[in-house]
């Protein structure tokens, strides 16, 4: 009898030090141990540790940052990989009205930033026995997204085009699938005619007829087009749905879409949907987890445009709330606006940035805001230049400045971790770990 007081004191003990560990906000850990705090379980990565490897459960996603454009790299719960972008906005490095306001190539200039891409993508699947890219998913048709064309660019290894971004990712990685806003006439709103999209096109050519890729244009409503393609039965929680494109949008009933631009032959010339305007919008979910990606979508009008060009609006009423949103057009000045943070409420903001005004102080300010929506919120940047910096006064809201940024989700989507990596080498080591959340 007399054990049982014993009994109970460890009992207590154990439920205290349980709920010492699970209470507060997530904080980052930067391998620092603090007075106070739970012992670190030793399988957790610390800073200064090599990211896990991913493993069959969980949901990855990898924001890479080459400081020239947009690529994120995902790998599905069943081992399924897609890419959103590949951006190569080198042009600006030979205008000189841009040099001050370029980030610096990560790691550095050694490599075109597609291949830097690629090796980022072939490490995290150094495990398989060919590796590859299930999906790739272009979402508009801007350099710093697909890649363009510069003085001194690579020439394809198997035919007569330039490979940059995306083009340059296919010499390195099969691509069985790419999706992408214009496929086959790449015609809407107008005929898409630069040299980069006839590069592209050319490039398009030689894939589908030698290189086993399959073309698909991108269709709002569908949940069918990117799926899990080795174990669907396993993860029924998970789910990619199209949200938008070329101004249609999902209604969130069924595969139900509609226009949200105007006839064209009642518009003037000056009216057309900008490139931006055009972006692929998907969310995500596994289980309770939400995550949103739109591209460059706007949701500010330029001065004296069409308030339809408003397409954060009927985006967000489709969307609704996610846990993870990728800002709009980098945070730039146009986007991010009332009514879309309201509606969406994410816990994290991503900024994919790639010039001194990314982000635009006033979205900075309305990711801070807590009259938009209440409770806490970290932010997470690829880049933040010391210039900006020095003229905003809220920069210090966001967490990381600068890295690779990755998302693990927990099997099942329950809960998941962010991962600052290191992007001054490919060995991208952590630099701070973030989490757990709680998925809503």
């Amino acid at each position: 009898m007399r054990l049982l007081p014993l009994l109970f004191l460890l009992l207590c003990l154990n439920l205290s030090t349980t709920a010492t560990a699970q209470t507060g906000d997530p904080q980052p850990d930067t391998g620092t141990p603090r007075a106070g705090d739970p012992q670190p379980d030793t399988a957790t990565p610390r800073a200064g540790d090599l990211l896990p490897e991913w493993r069959e459960g969980y949901l990855d996603i990898h924001h890479i940052n080459t400081g020239r454009g947009d690529a994120a790299f995902l790998i599905l719960p069943d081992g399924t990989t897609l890419l959103i972008d590949a951006g190569d906005n080198s042009m600006r490095d030979h205008l000189e009205r841009f040099q001050l306001m370029m980030m610096d190539h990560k790691p550095d200039n050694s490599r075109q930033p597609a291949e830097w891409i690629a090796r980022y993508i072939q490490r995290r699947l150094s495990g398989r026995r060919e590796p590859r890219i299930d999906y790739a998913l272009i979402t508009h048709f801007h350099s710093d997204h697909m890649g363009g064309l510069y003085p001194g660019v690579k020439s394809s290894s198997r035919g007569s085009w330039k490979i940059s971004g995306i083009t340059e990712i296919a010499e390195h990685l099969p691509i069985g699938k790419l999706l992408d806003r214009g496929w086959p006439d790449y015609n809407w709103p107008q005929p898409l005619e630069s040299d980069y999209i006839l590069n592209y096109r050319q490039f398009l050519e030689w894939q589908t007829a030698e290189g086993g890729t399959t073309v698909e244009r991108f269709q709002p409503g569908r949940r069918d087009q990117i799926t899990l393609l080795h174990q669907p039965k396993a993860y029924p929680e998970f789910e990619i749905r199209n949200i938008a494109a070329n101004g249609e949008v999902w209604t969130g009933v069924a595969e139900n879409t509609r226009l949200h631009v105007p006839p064209l032959d009642h518009l003037a010339e000056a009216d057309y949907p900008p490139e931006n305007m055009t972006s692929i919008v998907i969310r995500l979910s596994y289980g309770k987890f939400d995550y949103y990606t739109g591209g460059d979508l706007f949701g500010l009008p330029a001065p004296g445009a069409p308030l339809w060009h408003d397409m954060e609006t009927p985006v967000a009423r489709a969307v609704g709330p996610v846990d993870v949103h990728v800002l709009n057009h980098h945070g730039y000045h146009d986007a991010a606006n009332n009514f879309f943070l309201e509606t969406l409420r994410p816990r994290v903001h991503i900024i994919h940035a790639e010039v001194a005004s990314h982000p635009g102080q006033r979205v900075l300010s309305r990711l801070l805001s807590t009259r938009l929506y209440s409770g806490e919120r970290d932010i997470f940047a690829t880049n933040v230049k010391e210039e900006t910096k020095a003229v905003y006064d809220n920069t210090g809201g966001i967490n990381s400045p600068y890295g690779h940024i990755v998302i693990r989700v927990e099997p099942g989507g329950e809960s998941y971790q962010i991962y600052t990596l290191d992007d001054s080498s490919e060995e991208n080591r952590i630099k701070a770990r973030f989490g757990p959340y709680q998925s809503r």
